[in-house]
């Protein structure tokens, strides 16, 4: 399936106009990831969820919920 123009719309220069079309960087299909690295060491950081009350880290990946 060909990516679809999120924006169409013309650039207006003057006397000179010329269409313009915005497309997404990326697709739903692909996954964007980022790693964080440790400037003095060089190794990649992990994230790790600790409980607030009971200092027991959480390995297991759970969906978080939000709170008011």
């Amino acid at each position: 399936m060909a990516p679809r123009a999120n924006w169409k719309g013309y650039l207006r220069l003057s006397l000179v106009s010329c269409p313009i079309a915005l497309y997404p960087a990326s697709s739903l299909s692909e996954k964007v990831s980022f790693n964080r690295i440790n400037r003095k060491t060089g190794n990649r950081l992990k994230q790790q969820n600790v409980d607030s009350e009971t200092g027991e880290s959480s390995l297991e990946r759970t969906r978080p919920v939000a709170t008011r």
